[in-house]
């Protein structure tokens, strides 16, 4: 197995470096989270895409777990040990067979279990390795590994192409599209960790175990925590993508050429508005009716507005606010002609001229 010692040591070498780094990252994704006061948004059309893509591998990788010991264990299922004599364990497995007809894996297997490392070889690589591998021998019981090698990794490539579509431009845009390097990180160390512990582990580790169900099944149990890792880490790359791509999470302000095509979209949105406004101000204008009746419209509004302030209640109202200091006429007549002259600045400044 995976020495501890070795594993301490590499986390000590690793943390003061990975340690500060990430919470300094997360304290300046925080603090620009906090300066800038995004909205939250919708997830946008082609990150949800992304986000069905996880949701529907770790339902995959969640169901494959529940047949991680699907595969048929001679040594197991006849009730056998490592230390259990090749007759009588074939003898247990003929007996399982329909007219004690061998198949033709239990003929190539025959060879293979005659010895304790045979039997303790195949409980850790499974059948197919043991009976298959044409050059692999328990006198060198590393050629095992580097048979199984190619099966151990393909379940990780295709966890890599699940990574690979979610955060590629065309499938996620370019919320999924930042974190590319991260989950090719995250599928790396998958991989790696995996090797690791098929490399390292002991494979006499059975050799002693005098009862069939304490043997410990290293092939289903890599394949059954293999199923439920690729599930949780796209579950939570899936909740991450969620989260970022919202404005909850590590908010990324938009770069100049985004801000510009920004305001040249609410440019052309409020020249159209103008535009539109200029069309219905031209009909109203040349349409008899429509002009008589905007000039009534203004003349009750004039007089209705007349009526108010001549309230004695408003002007009480406003009396007492200027006496309070609430209400300062000159400011209000200063903004107001200040709001003109930026509304209406080059007549402003032909008036200007013509005053001596």
């Amino acid at each position: 197995m995976i020495d501890f010692q070795s594993l301490k040591a590499l986390l000590f070498t690793l943390a003061p470096f990975a340690i500060p780094y990430a919470i300094s990252s997360f304290r300046k994704y925080q603090s620009y989270s906090r300066k800038s006061a995004h909205t939250l948004r919708p997830v946008p059309r082609r990150t949800g895409c992304a986000l069905n893509i996880l949701f529907v591998a770790s339902i995959a990788f969640i169901i494959a777990s529940f047949y991680a010991f699907s595969y048929e264990n001679l040594i197991t299922d006849t009730g056998s040990r490592i230390l259990t004599p090749s007759n009588v364990l074939w003898e247990r497995v003929a007996a399982g067979r329909p007219d004690r007809a061998l198949t033709e894996l239990d003929e190539k297997l025959k060879a293979r279990l005659a010895s304790t490392d045979g039997k303790c070889l195949y409980v850790m690589y499974g059948p197919e390795t043991v009976g298959n591998c044409p050059f692999c021998s328990s006198d060198d019981p590393r050629s095992f590994f580097y048979y199984a090698v190619p099966e151990i990794f393909l379940p990780h490539l295709l966890n890599f192409v699940i990574l690979g579509l979610v955060t590629s431009d065309t499938v996620a845009g370019k919320e999924g599209n930042r974190f590319r390097t991260l989950g090719t990180v995250i599928g790396c160390v998958l991989a790696l960790l995996e090797i690791t512990a098929w490399y390292q582990y002991d494979w006499k580790a059975n050799a002693r175990v005098t009862r069939a169900s304490d043997m410990f099944q290293f092939y289903g149990w890599a394949r059954l925590v293999r199923s439920l890792g690729f599930a949780v880490v796209d579950m939570g790359f899936a909740a991450f993508l969620w989260a970022t791509a919202t404005n909850r999470l590590m908010v990324v302000p938009p770069n100049a050429v985004d801000r510009v095509d920004q305001a040249l979209r609410q440019m052309e949105m409020s020249g159209g508005k103008i535009a539109a406004a200029g069309i219905v101000k031209n009909a109203v204008i040349t349409n008899e009716e429509l002009r008589r009746r905007t000039e009534e419209f203004f003349k009750f509004d004039s007089e209705r507005w007349t009526e108010v302030m001549a309230d004695e209640e408003v002007e009480r109202s406003i009396r007492q606010a200027q006496s309070e200091g609430r209400l300062d006429m000159g400011k209000i007549k200063a903004e107001a002609e200040k709001y003109v002259d930026n509304l209406i600045p080059a007549a402003n400044a032909d008036m200007h001229r013509t005053v001596p």
